[in-house]
């Protein structure tokens, strides 16, 4: 059986680089967004830099009927994409690489209309991955599968649905995922660690890595997916792992 490294992950908005690079990873991306949506989270906010510090842009989603799923989420109004637009032209405008970015967020913020969280989230990951950082991964929804059942057994019972022999989650999911039900299905459990991005040219400092993902986009462009890899000297996957031996 060969080996099929799966990432299951919730559609974030405009997310950060380890987002990007779990998925540059990974022979299969699952969006899990047939679950629970969390209100304040990454689903509809980032981060950017500005000369303040971090600065978040926040897609407003309504505080009624949170008890709905991420693809059932719809913006309160498009007003917003209007505002954040005009906040990435006022922080980034500067940037070595923004015009060559700006055809695709323009277009994006000002001549589109979004209705749905889980689409618009997707549209950019999905874009920025595969034309901007050249990340070819496919990608299928977890809702095609019809899984149910408790947090650790709906995941094992995706990843044996598509073939998976090992699962890679980010670091936190040490502290809320169980390894018995992946092991017991023969799946391997990894876990991403972030300790190795390296710096990059950034306005306003001081240097911060947890911004969204058009941070690094407009600071250093074509080169961005470099900084997804490890130097040289600690070359290879940068992974822990869970090979089910006790």
């Amino acid at each position: 059986m060969s080996e099929k490294r799966v990432v299951i992950l919730q559609s974030n908005y405009l997310p950060w680089k380890g987002f990007f690079d779990l998925i540059r990873r990974a022979d299969l991306l699952l969006f899990y967004d047939d679950t629970q949506y969390t209100k304040n989270d990454w689903r509809n906010r980032n981060l950017i830099k500005t000369p303040r510090g971090r600065e978040w842009i926040t897609i407003p989603c309504g505080p009624r009927h949170l008890d709905r799923r991420i693809d059932e989420v719809r913006p309160v109004h498009s007003r917003w994409q209007r505002s954040h637009w005009d906040k990435l032209v006022q922080n980034y405008r500067d940037t070595p690489y923004f015009a060559d970015y700006r055809p695709f967020f323009e277009d994006f913020y000002l001549h589109r209309t979004w209705t749905n969280l889980s689409e618009l989230n997707q549209y950019l990951i999905l874009h920025i991955a595969r034309e901007f950082l050249g990340t070819k991964t496919p990608y299928q929804q977890a809702s095609e599968f019809g899984v149910s059942g408790t947090k650790e057994q709906r995941l094992v019972d995706l990843l044996l649905k598509v073939g998976a022999t090992s699962y890679l989650s980010g670091p936190t999911g040490k502290d809320f995922l169980r390894p018995d039900p992946f092991r017991e299905a023969g799946i391997r459990m990894e876990w991403m660690d972030y300790s190795h991005y390296r710096p990059y040219r950034q306005q306003f400092p001081p240097f911060i890595h947890e911004v969204s993902i058009v941070d690094l986009l407009f600071n250093e462009g074509p080169a961005s997916r470099e900084y997804l890899q490890p130097p040289e000297k600690t070359a290879g996957n940068r992974l822990a792992s869970d090979s089910g031996k006790k």
